[in-house]
């Protein structure tokens, strides 16, 4: 009897935790986004990071680069009313007993055309136990010289109407140190209460508050983990967060009308040498918990699509 043949350990290609790495190039940017979630692992330009990333042999924790669908936020209790029929979402945050971020971060996306500065990723969603429905979701990539663009698209391939709400999960960085002496503008008037689950309560004007950053100031010792709304949009129906380190280099998050909702997260509760080292700064076209209480979800009709798109500008960011 032939005696087997091992492939020796060191030649034995090793699979990364998220999948195989589409690389995008342009002048002196770089992004990279993974087979797993579709999600944005690095970005950076001139060699320095734009976006709190991760290694290629990590998990993408505290949903850094991650695409949110077809929710975004927690759904308190993974348990909504859709029509005539309830429905039970597995529960992914059992600490505090929600729902939380969709059903496509763990996944494996397609990719479907890849050239040096641009990228369209494809993911279809089977209807499943507490989301039984079908849609055809594609993301699209691209470098142009004022940053990075995404562009989300949802098609519901279904024969019945779907809920669906999309976000994005980047955490900005405009250098080393923590993001308490960052300048942040964030044009909004309104923000949303959370309670002890991170579920949202009452809306309430900024004004007055230490959440009102509508003229630009520095994040200081604020905790943010809170939904913006009323958004104050720029002429051409873009909103545009700025985020600037006191040398002077600034971020420009914009997002266009297709994302009604954002959500600022200080990363507090990332690990010691992490923590406040980056922003997340997250458009979504709907609010937490927006499955339960319906606000903003967006009935995707059968052979329907919607639409929205994203991106970060970073003229102000080069040396």
């Amino acid at each position: 009897m032939a005696a087997s043949i091992r492939p020796e350990p060191s030649r034995i290609p090793l699979e990364p935790p998220s999948g195989r790495q589409h690389r995008l190039v342009h002048g002196d940017q770089e992004a990279v986004v993974t087979e797993v979630g579709a999600t944005l692992r690095t970005y950076l330009v001139g060699g320095r990071p734009a976006i709190l990333g991760f290694d290629e042999a990590q998990l993408a924790s505290h949903s850094r680069g991650q695409i949110l669908m077809p929710w975004p936020g927690r759904v308190g209790d993974g348990r909504y009313r859709w029509g005539e029929s309830d429905h039970q979402l597995p529960l992914d945050e059992p600490g505090l007993g929600n729902a939380i971020h969709g059903l496509v971060r763990w996944v494996n996306w397609v990719s479907e055309a890849h050239s040096d500065g641009r990228l369209v990723m494809r993911h279809r969603l089977h209807a499943r136990d507490g989301y039984p429905f079908c849609l055809d979701l594609v993301v699209t990539f691209g470098l142009e010289e004022t940053g990075l663009e995404a562009t989300f698209q949802a098609t519901n391939v279904g024969d019945g109407p779907a809920p669906f709400g999309a976000g994005a999960h980047p955490y900005l960085t405009v250098g080393a140190g923590a993001i308490d002496g960052w300048m942040l503008r964030l044009p909004a008037e309104t923000a949303l209460s959370t309670d002890r689950r991170m579920l949202p309560g009452e809306r309430a004007p900024v004004q007055g508050t230490d959440l009102d950053f509508r003229v630009a100031r520095p994040i200081g010792q604020t905790r943010l983990d809170t939904a913006f709304t009323d958004l104050v949009r720029d002429p051409d129906g873009c909103v545009r967060v700025t985020l600037e380190s006191p040398e002077g280099r600034r971020l420009v998050l914009w997002a266009d009308r297709g994302f009604p909702w954002l959500l600022l997260f200080s990363a507090d509760a990332l690990a010691a040498g992490e923590r406040r080292r980056g922003l997340a700064v997250e458009p979504m076209t709907c609010p937490p918990d927006a499955l339960r209480s319906g606000e903003d979800v967006i009935s995707l009709q059968p052979g329907e699509t919607t639409t929205a798109s994203w991106g970060i500008d970073v003229t102000g960011f080069r040396d």
